[in-house]
């Protein structure tokens, strides 16, 4: 049966070619018919208004249009009736026997309902986080975990071959204040202040005296004999190296498992930046001025030419940042996926140029912007400042909430929109907090299976669903919300949005509790509660897999 839609548009576009030939018109480039949900139950299942856009080319008013369509779908299985309405729109009324395939679709595929070969194999990177190595994660960068992690398993499960990458921007002059910093705390305990003051632009965090404290006591004063210079090596390595270790732990504990851990030290290492330097010249998209070189960005969409390489000798964030993509399609990659805080809006363009100028197609490079994340508490808003180093960790939020609440709230918005969370609301075992609203559905639904398996009531198999036994709103709501999600899937994917299978997920919880309200399944007589039984198992591989996708638990008891 599929998509319920998909299914549909089949159904009309037929209906559609039969009205064309009949007046000797052609249906080549009509807009692709769409489908919602009637705001009114008495309104169908879903409805179109396809005869409304497309009147004009059939030279006939919307309505009459529509009753034309209409009376070539009357004969139609799937379909219980089909009306017109207003000025033009069709309704839909699905059919049992609809409902009956759907669900046996839906219990036949079990685990994979709902995947798609929509990637058709192809390579996909999705690089995220990518935070420097010059402190905890924040709240921020959590929020980039999440939705970088959902976005990979959304991808993988709609047939691309993903690879999740963590970029250490381990060089350049954040690393030499990360070094000063420590090195400037590790003199102030030892009692030597003086031989090495505080950068103005250190970084102030607890945690920096946390790193210096562990030097002393790993190293002891041996430092103090020494000139700043000389020691501000290890110092740089250590501080750096305890704060990945931290990252990597705070990630895998989040659920966030990457294959590749990428140092941009390595680009230096390997001395891939000069060839790098030399594709563009030879591409004529870099050029030698005043003793440095430059980017032809006006080529572009760019205001001015950008360095790449300074008069010194010392190459750009840009042109790092070249070299990096360069080097991840030759890795192989179909398609590249960066997520970047939403304060690197400008850089975007600039990017998809570089990967222009390497001979790419821009629409092989993807940027999701990941905007601020506003914790409330009681109301009020919580105060962050990551440069006085009064930040709220994504530790501290996990402890405090649990991952799979984080997670969730993470991702209830568009990864581009502000987010407010509510920390109070994701503590709360209630209705009222949307994670424990869905979890609760999957849980309801595993005491029901517990309690029929305690009876002795047999389940019945997918194969065994009996026709025309769904009458009741709430069971067709129900069947037909779990009849979207490989559509609803699908546009996860292609549109790299989480919150649409938050969205739907939420939905789906909401559809089934109206359900579970209105009807009893066990005691119930002997093939209703059977077929109210396979609809909860239905109910609950999807709520399950969707829970999976975004890397939250589905409880069995709560």
């Amino acid at each position: 049966m599929g998509d319920v839609t998909a299914t549909l548009r089949r159904i009309v576009e037929g209906a559609l070619r039969e009205v064309a030939e009949e007046k000797g018109l052609s249906v080549s480039g009509l807009p692709e018919i769409a489908f919602e949900k009637p705001k009114r139950e008495n309104q169908g299942d879903l409805s179109t208004n396809c005869a409304m856009q497309m009147s004009r080319h059939f030279g006939e008013k919307p309505l009459a249009l529509a009753e034309k369509i209409v009376a070539r779908l009357s004969s139609d299985p799937y379909l219980e009736k089909v009306e017109t309405a207003g000025p033009g729109f069709i309704n839909f009324f699905l059919s049992s026997r609809w409902m009956g395939e759907a669900l046996a679709e839906i219990l036949g595929r079990g685990k994979v309902y709902g995947s798609s070969d929509l990637g058709g194999g192809r390579r996909v990177q999705v690089e995220f986080v990518s935070a420097n190595p010059t402190g905890p994660l924040h709240v921020g960068h959590g929020r980039g975990a999440a939705v970088g992690d959902i976005i990979a398993n959304i991808l993988k499960f709609t047939g691309w071959d993903v690879q999740r990458e963590y970029y250490i921007n381990d060089a350049g002059l954040q690393m030499d204040i990360l070094g000063r910093s420590t090195q400037s705390r590790y003199f102030e305990i030892a009692g030597s202040p003086e031989k090495a003051p505080f950068p103005s632009d250190g970084y102030k965090g607890g945690y920096i005296y946390d790193i210096a404290g562990a030097v002393r006591e790993r190293e002891g004063d041996r430092f103090l004999s020494l000139p700043p210079e000389e020691s501000l090596p290890f110092f740089k390595t250590f501080a750096a190296d305890t704060i990945l270790t931290t990252i990597r732990k705070d990630l895998a504990d989040f659920g966030v498992a990457f294959d590749v851990w990428f140092s941009e030290k390595s680009l230096y290492e390997r001395d891939l930046v000069p060839s790098a330097m030399e594709t563009l010249k030879t591409r004529g998209f870099a050029f030698e001025q005043d003793g440095a070189l430059w980017f032809k960005s006006t080529d572009f969409t760019d205001e001015k030419d950008r360095v790449l390489i300074r008069s010194n000798g010392v190459p750009t964030y840009f042109a790092s940042d070249i070299t990096y993509h360069k080097e991840k399609f030759d890795r192989g990659f179909d398609r590249v996926i960066d997520i970047w805080g939403a304060d690197h809006h400008g850089y975007v363009p600039r990017m998809k140029a570089g990967v222009e100028s390497l001979g790419r197609n821009s629409e092989d490079l993807d940027v999701l912007l990941i905007q601020f994340v506003n914790l409330l508490r009681d109301g009020q808003q919580v105060a962050m400042s990551t440069r006085s180093g009064e930040f709220v960790t994504l530790r501290d939020v996990m402890d405090e909430v649990g991952v799979d609440a984080t997670r969730f709230f993470f991702v209830m918005r568009r990864s581009d929109s502000h987010l407010d969370f509510d920390l109070e609301l994701a503590k709360q075992a209630s209705n009222d907090n949307p994670v424990y609203y869905v979890q609760y559905a999957h849980a309801r639904i595993c005491s029901v299976l517990r309690e029929a398996e305690a009876r002795g009531i047999a389940v019945p198999s997918g194969a065994d669903v009996p026709e025309g036994i769904f009458a009741a709103d709430e069971e067709k709501k129900l069947l037909s919300r779990l009849a979207d999600f490989p559509k609803e899937a699908e546009k996860a994917s292609k549109d790299l949005a989480p919150h649409i299978l938050v969205n739907y997920v939420s939905d789906l919880a909401g559809d089934f509790h109206s359900f579970y309200n209105a009807h009893r399944v066990l005691g119930e007589e002997e093939q209703v509660m059977k077929a109210r039984l396979l609809l909860m198992q239905a109910a609950g591989t999807v709520i399950s897999t969707v829970l999976g996708l975004l890397g939250v638990a589905a409880p069995e008891r709560m």
